[in-house]
């Protein structure tokens, strides 16, 4: 066991990690060694920020904790901490289920583990974060919260209403990060499309992509987990007029039924969605979308199934991912809704769904081939360099497999010329 060292363990989506990134910055600052690792014990302390969102992420979360419980009786560890989602939306169950644990934090107030140990908040790296992902890339987490309340979702539950973070501390903190090496910045919230309404009493999106686009270093900034309902169009222009901003969207859409869209209360229709996409792409030419999209919602029949496989081969999405429904408890469709799709059928339409979307992507990829793309170098493995384009978030989307004839840089962009397409990675060669 390592002296005055901590373990931190980020379970969940990147805006999790970007907390733990903060946290680790500040626990260097104040003299501990940090490693991220969730498979190793090798550490004084433990730290454990959890997922709360759905019931396989907060399962997960408990096993980790359970395991790192175990870890403390057998003397391998002297300290457990956990904070985040879980913990957040379930901290009186947890203090009396999981005595082990030497205490709780929500999503909020980590700030005061440092307190706990004896520590303080350096105010001073505010804007510095030690980066778990490869140096080239991160995760910028422009807010949180949501003012959505869509029924089927816990995520109001945890973090409360939407609260967006200040555009001239994100623009210091993208200064700081481009000035260390950081190439590619995803834009991440749980509602970007709201960004700034709370602060500056309008949709403030484009201006702060615009502002963050002028930065030196700013090769890429990729958009995700933008809302349908009042989106901001005025970003579409920023994004057909700057080259770094990639020609990427990521936009959950959930379903395409009237029916079930009023169920899920997205404020959204068919009509309503189908002019968005329509404009989307007609105003940023080569836009890849990314969506997510929800089988066996309540209402959701044979008829409305029927209708979402249609929408999917209609629309034709370059990325997009789906899952079951499966029922939140406090949610709105938990206490009012009945969750009446039997889990043999909702797997078989996501089982046909993704199934679709193979045979979409596979077509979509194939048009690649030939092309000459820009690529960024994320890795070396044994019989490849590994890749994304502008089109591929890390860890969910595409990967681009280079061949080793040249040796190539992590971190560097590379004209790479398509060979092969597989419906979820290209093969290719350096020009």
């Amino acid at each position: 066991m390592k002296r005055n060292s901590i373990n931190i363990i980020s379970l969940g989506c990147s805006k999790n990690l970007v907390d733990s990134e903060h946290l680790i910055r500040q626990l260097q600052a104040n003299g501990f060694t940090v490693t991220h690792n969730p498979d190793v014990v090798d550490a004084d302390i433990a730290v454990v920020n959890t997922c709360g969102f759905i019931r396989d992420a907060q399962e997960e979360s408990i096993n980790t904790i359970l395991q790192l419980a175990q870890a403390k009786q057998q003397g391998r560890l002297k300290r457990l901490y956990v904070m985040g989602c879980l913990a957040e939306r379930f901290m009186a169950q947890l203090i009396d289920e999981l005595p082990e644990v030497d205490k709780f934090y929500g999503k909020f107030n980590w700030n005061k583990l440092l307190t706990d140990l004896g520590k303080i908040y350096r105010s001073e790296f505010e804007h510095e974060r030690f980066l778990t992902t490869p140096p080239h890339y991160t995760y910028l987490k422009i807010s949180e919260g949501c003012n959505r309340f869509c029924a089927f979702c816990a995520i109001p539950l945890i973090t409360g209403r939407h609260k967006s973070v200040p555009m001239p501390q994100l623009l210091k903190e993208v200064e700081h990060l481009a000035s260390t090496g950081v190439k590619e910045f995803n834009v991440i919230a749980q509602d970007l499309s709201s960004y700034g309404k709370d602060l500056y009493g309008h949709l403030a999106l484009p201006e702060l992509i615009e502002q963050m686009a002028a930065i030196p270093g700013v090769e890429w900034i990729r958009l995700h987990y933008a809302y349908p309902t009042e989106f901001p169009y005025d970003i579409l222009p920023v994004m057909a007029q700057h080259p770094n901003v990639c020609s990427y969207l990521d936009i959950a859409l959930q379903h395409i039924s009237d029916k079930v869209l009023t169920n899920m209360r997205r404020h959204i229709g068919k009509a309503e969605t189908l002019t968005l996409i329509d404009r989307l792409r007609r105003e940023v030419p080569g836009l890849h979308l990314r969506t997510t999209l929800m089988v066996g919602f309540p209402g959701e029949g044979d008829k409305e199934f029927q209708e979402l496989m249609d929408f999917v081969r209609q629309a034709r999405f370059e990325r997009m991912g789906a899952f079951a429904y499966s029922e939140e408890e406090g949610t709105y469709a938990a206490q009012h809704l009945t969750d009446d799709t039997p889990d043999a059928v909702k797997q078989q339409r996501l089982q046909q769904l993704m199934e679709l979307q193979e045979e979409i992507s596979m077509d979509i990829q194939q048009e690649k081939v030939g092309k000459t793309l820009r690529v960024i170098i994320d890795r070396e493995e044994d019989d490849y360099f590994v890749g994304r384009t502008e089109w591929d978030s890390p860890e969910v989307d595409p990967e681009v497999l280079i061949s080793k004839e040249k040796s190539l840089k992590m971190g560097e962009f590379y004209n790479v010329r398509i060979t092969e397409a597989m419906p979820f990675e290209l093969y290719g060669s350096v020009e």
